[in-house]
């Protein structure tokens, strides 16, 4: 089926153009080569569309607006001012616009002006490989939110268990065991992937925006630790459902060529509210139960909720989908190679990524003599450059492919981290630094093969279990990292034990994962009907 431009266009989701904005206003000297560039439309950063040309009083005028790209209101005019007796002919340009990035405009306001102002490239490592229109643009910020409070509440408990476990006076077994708990709880989300697919993401993702910070929370009065575990054992899938779902709408409406990118900025920003959970750490010290205060940080994430209820809309694909007439009655069932296929790599890696993270406090806390504040700087010198391999890893998975990345990056990573627990001093940050950079640069590229290899009507499903495996995978590696420190194991010689998972996650990406760069869903899952619009 193919729907009609007033079935389904990307205009119905647009925002509405606001008047005002920012204003650049530059002049240039009058001559051949500044004519041809400046009284043309703009490709660059966007398309333009050219809306006058013509006289004026003291010269010759154009006027641009916005075809296509990142804007909601935005007006170029140049103006082609003639000699007079007292000033030489000059071009004069002045845009206006205003950009359509909820929560993080800030943060692209600088490049975005230079780039307007012609002294910077449109096309650096900060900005994506494609033109996005607005309601993209829109999409992206308010999931970039959604992944922070996701990012916070699935971190929360790992980076307080360890004060919790001293408070109440739990051993390392018992607290390995929580762990893998805490993450048996993703029986709780799955719900939510197969909801999912039927009633559709926007739906969903607003409702578990809502609990899981509520569910969070409740963390912070629990009498015992069994409590805490529990309520955490509730708590935390909804961040996991509330991650996979953005994930799911990330991949659904950016082009086919920043599909690894858009997922980078979102791990970048699930780093952020992560930092956020370790920055709150410092809570921690105040004295004995100074944990439970970390807790009480998750009210913030109720405004994120509030703005993804008010502004989030349904991706263009599900509605799509929804409305074909040869839609099948039921569900399509999965397509099992693929799923046993990404299922297994994800529980192998978990086995060694999930310790390394549970685990990571508490080796610098024991081991190394860190402190809540030491512990919270650390996580910050360290986490904050991996960003930049969030941005990198998802901009080369776009642009030279996933498979590439994982085989070269991968196992240099993972080598990296069981050095980091293996020495102290200056080799522990820069085996830290690394690891870190190197394992985000091939997140973007692991995470965007789960959504890509599953067609629309159940791409969240899909996911949802794909995540699960991973978490099975996470419960027995903390379950055994437990088991091995308990029983006289140095972290090292444990972590080298359990990087047997990565070393099957690579030989299987080289052996059996497809290339999905620069190819569209609908041709990567021939179930799925083609859209009569890129996206």
């Amino acid at each position: 089926m193919i729907c009609s431009d007033s079935e389904l266009t990307t205009e119905q989701y647009a925002p509405t153009v606001e008047s005002g904005g920012r204003i650049i206003t530059r002049r240039w000297p009058d001559d051949v080569e500044h004519r041809k560039r400046l009284a043309r439309p703009r490709t660059d950063l966007l398309r333009e569309r050219e809306v006058l040309n013509g006289r004026t009083e003291i010269g010759h005028e154009f006027v641009f607006t916005q075809e296509h790209g990142p804007f909601t209101t935005y007006k170029r005019i140049v103006e082609l001012v003639e000699a007079t007796d007292r000033k030489p002919a000059q071009i004069v340009e002045q845009t206006r616009y205003r950009v359509n990035i909820p929560w993080f405009g800030w943060l692209f306001r600088i490049p975005i002006r230079g780039v307007l102002a012609r002294r910077i490239s449109a096309h650096g490592w900060w900005s994506p490989p494609d033109q996005l229109d607005p309601t993209q643009l829109l999409v992206i910020g308010l999931l970039a939110a959604a992944s922070m409070a996701a990012a916070f509440v699935n971190t929360i408990f790992t980076q307080t268990v360890g004060f919790a476990a001293d408070d109440f006076g739990i051993s390392e077994t018992a607290k390995g065991d929580s762990g893998s708990i805490v993450r048996a709880g993703i029986v709780f989300a799955l719900p939510a992937a197969v909801l999912a697919d039927r009633i559709g993401r926007r739906t969903v993702l607003v409702i578990v925006a809502w609990l899981a910070p509520l569910l969070t929370l409740l963390g912070a009065f629990a009498p015992s630790f069994g409590l805490l575990v529990a309520s955490q054992t509730v708590g935390r899938p909804m961040g996991i459902a509330l991650a996979f779902v953005v994930g799911v709408i990330a991949v659904e409406e950016v082009p086919r060529n920043s599909r690894a990118y858009a997922i980078s900025v979102l791990a970048m920003s699930a780093g952020l509210g992560a930092g956020i959970a370790v920055m709150s750490l410092r809570l921690a010290d105040i004295g004995p139960g100074g944990w439970r205060y970390v807790y009480v940080v998750s009210i913030v994430w109720f405004i994120v909720a509030f703005d993804l209820t008010r502004r989030l809309p349904e991706t263009r694909r599900f509605v799509h989908e929804a409305q074909r007439v040869d839609r099948p009655p039921k569900v399509p069932r999965l397509d099992r190679k693929r799923f046993v296929l990404l299922a297994s790599v994800a529980f192998a890696g978990n086995v060694f990524i999930a310790p390394a993270s549970f685990f990571q406090n508490t080796y610098l806390e024991d081991i190394r003599g860190f402190n809540g504040g030491m512990i919270g700087l650390f996580s910050i010198l360290i986490g904050t450059p991996a960003s930049i391999g969030l941005i990198l890893g998802g901009r080369f998975a776009d642009r030279r492919g996933r498979r590439r990345l994982i085989v070269v990056a991968l196992p240099i990573s993972t080598l990296s981290i069981i050095a980091a627990f293996s020495v102290g001093g200056l080799g522990l940050w820069a085996f830290s630094l690394l690891g870190g950079i190197l394992g985000s640069a091939v997140y973007p590229a692991m995470t965007v093969y789960r959504t890509e290899l599953f067609p629309t009507a159940n791409r969240t499903r899909a996911t949802g279990f794909v995540t699960a495996s991973a978490l099975i995978g996470g419960i027995g590696g903390l379950s055994l990292t437990g088991r091995l420190l308990d029983g006289g194991w140095s972290y090292g010689s444990t972590m080298a034990l359990l990087a047997i998972g990565q070393l099957i996650v690579t030989i299987l990406v080289v052996a059996a994962y497809p290339e999905t760069a620069h190819r569209e869903l609908e041709s990567l899952n021939p179930e799925d009907d083609p859209l009569n619009f890129t996206v």
